[in-house]
């Protein structure tokens, strides 16, 4: 057997485990980025929490201003905080219950779609891992029934 044909078929070998050897680090990047998007989606539900709060205690202050408005002009005119004027200040209070109802929904359905796209993300990698495994092992065996053909045929 020439020197020549077992070089070839080595580096037919030595071709295929290099293949599984990037399919595999692929593998193990794909994790690192999987989980640095799970941690940003995280993040930003942290953040979206955070200001669905700030929104809630904005709402809450203006409609206090508001009423206190109320109950200083009502004061300042001599009448009695009954009929019409508390009437208003109900509603404003209903109105201030009504639209933090609101915020806290549209919160709610941002987390929920924030925890489906966190779902996604780790689906989606673990896919792609598999697929990376999978063709780890593709190329390792391809390098390894090549060299073996090329010694077979030409040895």
């Amino acid at each position: 057997m020439s020197p020549y044909v077992a070089i070839a078929a080595g580096g037919q070998a030595l071709g295929g485990v290099m293949g599984f050897k990037g399919a595999r680090a692929a593998a193990k990047a794909q994790r690192q980025i999987d989980n640095y998007n799970i941690e940003v989606a995280k993040n930003e539900q942290i953040l979206r929490e955070r200001a669905r709060r700030d929104q809630e205690a904005n709402l809450r202050n203006q409609a206090n201003r508001l009423v206190s408005s109320q109950v200083a002009a009502t004061a300042a005119s001599g009448i009695q905080m009954s009929g019409s004027p508390l009437r208003a200040m109900a509603d404003t209070y209903y109105s201030l219950e009504r639209d933090v109802a609101r915020v806290q929904y549209a919160s709610e359905i941002e987390q929920t779609q924030t925890m489906a796209q966190i779902e996604l993300i780790g689906m989606e990698g673990r896919a792609r891992r598999s697929a990376s495994n999978y063709q780890a092992y593709a190329s390792l065996l391809g390098g390894a029934t090549t060299a073996y053909g090329t010694y077979y045929d030409i040895g």
